[in-house]
Formats: C-alpha cells, structure tokens, sequence
C-alpha cells in the first residue's frame, strides 16, 4: 500500500513517489475531519523558487510527497478545498501563495497555528519554539536552510521534515482549548481565512528599486543607479540559477548606488569588494552604475506611493490618540500593537468624516468597534 523500501531507512516508508501511491493517500486522507501539512521549498539555493516537499500528517500517520517525482501534485486539491477537513499550518502566509504558484491549489478551512499563539499572547512563535515549550520536542535548526530540492533526501533531513507537522494538531488541540477559554477561537479562524486568500502580487513591469528596502531613504539618482545594478544582478542570479543575494548582497548593492563608482579604482575603495570580485563582475558593475547615470533627469525612478499621506492636524491629533487607545487595549488584551490594528487602519479611521468601522475585521467590530467609534466620535 505505501512504499515501503527494504528496511534500510525507516523514513523511506513515508516517502510517496508514485502516482499510485499518492492517489492511495489521497483516498484515505479524505476521510479524516483534520490533517497537519508543511511545505519544503529550495528559495534558498535556486533562482526560481519551488515546492520540494509537502508533509501531511493524520492522527494515524505522516507522509512525505515528493512533488520533484513523477507524479501529479494536484491530486491533492480536492482535500485542499473541502470545507469538511480542517488544514492545520504553521505560518501559512509563504506556503499558501507557494500552493497556489506552483499547484494552482487553494485551502478552505485553514487555521494557522503561528497566528493562534500570537492571539494567546505568545512571546516566541516560531514553530521550534512552541514544540520546545509544550511537548519538550527540538527541531534540528540546520534543515530549515537546507537544499530541499536535492535527492536523494538523506534520513535525517527526512526525520526533520516529519517531526514538523507530526505534532501539529496536538498543538492545534492545546491552542484551539486556549483559545475557546479566552473567547478568541473566532479571532483566529477570521485571521486564518485571510491568510488562506494570500497570492503573489505579479510583478511585471515594476521598477525592482521600488521594492527594495530601504528605497524611501534614497534619492531619485542613486534610485536609477540601484536598478541597473538590480537588473545586472538579477540577470546573473538567473543565468547561474541562484537567488540574487547569492551574487551580492542588498548592502553592497545599496553602498554602490549611493557611492556611484567610475572606475576600477573606486570600486577598490569600496570595503566590502574583495579583489576576486571585482574582476568577476567589476566591468558589469561600472557599466551598470554608468546606464544608472545616464538616465535622463525626467525619466527618474520616483518613491510616491511609500510616502505616507501629510495628515492635517486634527487628523494627526486623532491618530495620536488611536495610538495611545490602543497601546492600553494591546496591554489589556496582551496582544502585539499590530495585532490589535495596524498603522495604515488607524490613519484611515482618524480621516474626516464618520467613522469608517467597515475597515475593522469582524473580530475587531465585535472586540472593541463600539469603543473605537466613540472615541474617533
């Protein structure tokens, strides 16, 4: 029924290879009211990111999918999307939209149990962390980073990758207990649902200096400057299959795009450019840095849309004391600031105008929307 190997590596047995074996999964997982997953991908080692692995775990068992064997992913989307099991993740943001990239797959009834232990007031929320505290589990570190899209997967890597989603609904149980005794079971679940709804924004056509941290500090010319060199290392990453910060870092970038260098010796004079590479790549640099400078005044890259609005002062009066209600309302509940309501929320509720209580999630509305309204009121 599964495929079990001679006996040389116990994980193997919970490896799934084959399409047979898959849709055999399939059918028996259907069946259960609740199931845990995990994804590994290899953002770390590739220029275009993909799914490794996908862990699912029952209350009976735990299995390995490998999605880089000959076998089709999307058998798995009707489990995905029925309402009748509920999907136990741990910080589902990155793992949804990389379901949906990869897959086209989408989940209905979601919990996430990373928002659930920030909703219980949990100072570390980190899987490990939470596995530590509560069932006196480690998770071995070194295989967070580690190059999943490699195969054959050694055991240990193996044994990693289910631990991670074999104790997840145990922990579900434990918070879910949590939650229903402090009334905020209904928070999560509404937390959950929108992350479930998370998909990459594309990205074609945009400045990639716009995005990059930091940007908002920099002037219109290094602006340009920064995304020639971006697109330079983009095109590196690309042609050498790594992700871009493996061709030079954002620091380096950054101080390059402030300094501007000419010449090969300035580029000496820049401490963090060692000798080797400077003649891998100096000339490509220098030619980007000069294309950056060669932009015309009026074609500029401009910062507009992360510049916050001017409030005029009532308004500004009115954050001030949005911000002081719920810096008090994020003590009384013991929740992060931004858990409770974020910036952009307060700005938009401190606008002229009647209140705008629709912007509040439900959870929000029901916790302290009537407060609020006579506060802003």
């Amino acid at each position: 029924m599964h495929n079990d190997t001679n006996g040389t590596n116990p994980a193997e047995a919970h490896l799934v290879i084959d399409q047979n074996s898959l849709n055999q999964l399939v059918e028996r997982l259907s069946s259960e009211s609740i199931l845990a997953f995990d994804l590994e991908a290899d953002s770390l080692h590739h220029y275009t990111e993909k799914v490794c692995l996908i862990q699912v775990s029952s209350l009976s068992e735990t299995r390995l999918i490998d999605p880089l064997a000959p076998l089709d992913v999307k058998a798995l989307a009707p489990i995905f999307a029925n309402p009748s099991i509920k999907k136990i993740f741990h910080g589902a943001d990155y793992d949804m939209r990389s379901l949906y990239r990869d897959f086209g797959i989408t989940v209905v009834n979601l919990f996430d149990t990373m928002i659930a232990s920030q909703f219980l007031g949990e100072s570390e929320f980190g899987l490990a962390a939470l596995l530590k505290k509560r069932f006196g589990v480690e998770l071995d570190k070194r295989y967070q980073k580690a190059d999943w899209s490699k195969r054959p997967l050694s055991p240990e890597m193996m044994e990693y990758a289910m631990k991670d989603t074999s104790l997840l609904i145990s922990l579900y149980r434990q918070l879910e207990a949590e939650l229903t005794a402090k009334g905020r079971l209904a928070w999560v679940e509404e937390e959950s649902e929108l992350v479930a709804g998370v998909r990459s924004a594309s990205r074609e056509g945009e400045l990639m200096c716009l995005r990059f941290k930091g940007a908002n500090k920099m002037k219109p010319r290094e602006l340009a400057v920064l995304e020639e060199l971006l697109r330079f290392r983009d095109e590196k990453a690309r042609n050498a299959d790594v992700p871009p910060f493996r061709i030079l870092s954002n620091d380096l970038l950054r101080e390059l795009a402030e300094k501007q260098p000419r010449s090969n010796f300035e580029l000496v004079g820049i401490h963090t450019m060692s000798s080797k590479l400077i003649e891998r790549l100096g000339r490509g640099l220098l030619q980007a840095v000069a294309a950056g400078l060669a932009v015309p005044q009026d074609k500029l890259p401009q910062m507009q849309s992360g510049r916050r609005p001017v409030l005029d002062r009532l308004q500004d009066e009115r954050v001030k004391r949005l911000k002081l209600w719920r810096e008090a309302k994020s003590t009384q509940l013991g929740l992060g600031v931004g858990l409770v309501a974020n910036n952009t929320l307060l700005e938009a509720l401190a606008e002229p105008g009647p209140p705008q209580l629709s912007l509040l999630k439900r959870w929000q509305r029901e916790a302290f929307g009537e407060e609020l309204n006579g506060l802003i009121a």
